[in-house]
C-alpha cells in the first residue's frame, strides 16, 4: 500500500472531506437545483430524461430504491464547464463536487416528489 492509499483511507482525511461536503453541499445544491443557472430541479430532471436517464429519474420520483447516476454521467448532463465553475466558486475539487452531486441529486428529487411528481415550482 502506497502513501496515497494510506492518506485516502485515513479517518482524519475522511472526516475532513465529510466536513467539506457538509459545509459546501447546501450552497452547491441551492445553486444547481435552485432557480439559478440550471433552471431548477425540473429543468435538471428534463435534461436527464433527454440524455437517456429516464429510468433513474423515474426511480427517484417513485417509491422504492433510487437508481444511481455516476458523477461522470451527471457532469456530462450538467456540462463540464458548469461543474468546473461551481467547483471553483466553492473551492472544491471537480471530482469531489461531481461525486457529491451524484449522491445528493437522487435524494433531492426523491424528497421534492413525495407523491411521485415534482411540484410545478420545482
Amino acid at each position: 500500500m502506497g502513501l496515497f492509499d494510506t492518506l485516502r483511507n485515513s479517518p482524519a482525511l475522511q472526516g475532513a472531506l465529510g466536513q467539506l461536503e457538509a459545509a459546501v453541499l447546501p450552497a452547491v445544491l441551492n445553486e444547481v437545483l435552485g432557480q439559478g443557472g440550471q433552471g431548477g430541479l425540473g429543468a435538471i430532471v428534463a435534461k436527464l430524461e433527454q440524455a437517456g436517464f429516464g429510468a433513474q429519474v423515474k426511480s427517484w420520483l417513485g417509491n422504492g430504491q433510487n437508481l444511481p447516476i455516476s458523477a461522470q454521467q451527471l457532469q456530462e448532463v450538467l456540462g463540464s464547464d458548469v461543474v468546473r465553475q461551481l467547483a471553483a466558486r466553492f473551492n472544491v475539487p471537480v471530482d469531489q463536487l461531481s461525486k457529491i452531486l451524484a449522491e445528493q441529486l437522487p435524494l433531492a428529487v426523491d424528497h421534492a416528489s413525495p407523491h411521485g411528481q415534482l411540484p410545478p415550482s420545482a
